[in-house]
C-alpha cells in the first residue's frame, strides 16, 4: 500500500493561518505518509519572502519522496513585466526548478503538470500539447500493475456547489490523453474546496468504460476556503493498494485545534472490481 499525502493552496502571505500550519505539519508526521503531492498555490502574490516562508515549511514536512506544482498564485500578478518574462523565477528559485516534475514511487508513477500558462490566462489555465506527449512518454515506461496518477494545480471537474465553473481550458483532450495513457487518478486544487469526481460525469471522452478519478483538495493553511469549505481547512490522504483507491478528507477543527479525517471516499481501480474494506477512521 502507498500513502499519498495531498495538500494543496498553502497561499503562504496575509491570508495564511500559522497555528493551522502547524497543526498540518504535525498531522503530516502522525500519518506516515510515503510520499507528498502539493498541488500549487504556495505564495498569495509569488513575493520573495513569500517563497521563502513557503519553502521553509515544504523542508519541515516527513523526509520523502515529493511532488510540488505551481499554482496561478506563483507567478506574478500585478508584476507584468516580471511574468511575461520570467514567469517562475522566484518559484523556481526557492520551490523547484522543474515546473512538469515526474516522481516514481513504490505502486506510483506521478506526472506533474505545470497548469499555469501566465502568458495566456492567469486563473483558469491551461494544459498544453507537449506537456500531454511528455506524460505519455513517462507513463509509457509504467509497468502495468502500477498507479498513474497525474497532479495540477487547476481543476478538470466542477466542485458540485460552486458558483464558478470554468474548468481548465482544453480540458476535454486532456482527459482523452490520460484515458488513453491508462491514468488512474487526478490530484489537483485552486477552488479550495475538497470533493471527489469522476470525468465521465462531464467528458465521456473516447472511451465509457474507463473514467479517471479525480480528487481535489481545499486550503490547506489559508482563511480563502470556498463553499460549504468558507473558512475552513482540509486536505487529503490517500491510500493505493492493487486493486483500490481510499480517499481520507481531513478538515481542521476549531473545538480540537487539530485536522480530524470528516469523510472516506473508496474506489476500485479504474477496470477492477470494488472490494470492500472497512476500518475506523482515524480519531
Amino acid at each position: 500500500m502507498t500513502r499519498i499525502l495531498h495538500i494543496s493552496d498553502l497561499h503562504f502571505g496575509p491570508h495564511y493561518i500559522e497555528s493551522v500550519g502547524n497543526s498540518l505539519l504535525h498531522s503530516s508526521t502522525q500519518l506516515k505518509p510515503d510520499v507528498v503531492v502539493v498541488s500549487g498555490d504556495l505564495t498569495q502574490r509569488a513575493k520573495q519572502n513569500q517563497f521563502e516562508s513557503a519553502k521553509n515549511f515544504l523542508d519541515r514536512l516527513p523526509d520523502v519522496p515529493r511532488l510540488v506544482v505551481p499554482g496561478n498564485h506563483d507567478v506574478p500578478l500585478y508584476r507584468i513585466f516580471e511574468r511575461f518574462v520570467s514567469p517562475h523565477g522566484l518559484y523556481r528559485k526557492y520551490i523547484c526548478d522543474d515546473l512538469n516534475p515526474m516522481l516514481r514511487v513504490d505502486g506510483a508513477f506521478i506526472a506533474g503538470l505545470d497548469s499555469t500558462a501566465p502568458r495566456r490566462t492567469i486563473s483558469n489555465g491551461r494544459i498544453y500539447l507537449n506537456q500531454l506527449e511528455s506524460c505519455k512518454r513517462f507513463f509509457s515506461n509504467a509497468p502495468p500493475d502500477v498507479f498513474r496518477i497525474i497532479a495540477v494545480h487547476h481543476h478538470f471537474v466542477p466542485a458540485p456547489d460552486y458558483r464558478w465553473n470554468r474548468s481548465t481550458q482544453k480540458t476535454g483532450r486532456a482527459i482523452n490523453y490520460f484515458v488513453d495513457m491508462g491514468v488512474d487518478l487526478i490530484l489537483g486544487g485552486h477552488l479550495h474546496r475538497s470533493y471527489v469526481g469522476n470525468s465521465l460525469n462531464f467528458f465521456p471522452g473516447n472511451r465509457r468504460d474507463r473514467g479517471i478519478i479525480i480528487v481535489q483538495a481545499g486550503t490547506a493553511t489559508s482563511n480563502r476556503g470556498i463553499g460549504r469549505e468558507r473558512g475552513k481547512n482540509t486536505f487529503n490522504l490517500i491510500e493505493i493498494s492493487e486493486r483500490m483507491i481510499m480517499v481520507i478528507h481531513y478538515m481542521f477543527c476549531d473545538r480540537k485545534r487539530k485536522f480530524s479525517p470528516v469523510s472516506r471516499h473508496n474506489f476500485p481501480r479504474p477496470g477492477e472490481e470494488f472490494s470492500e474494506r472497512v476500518e475506523p477512521l482515524d480519531s
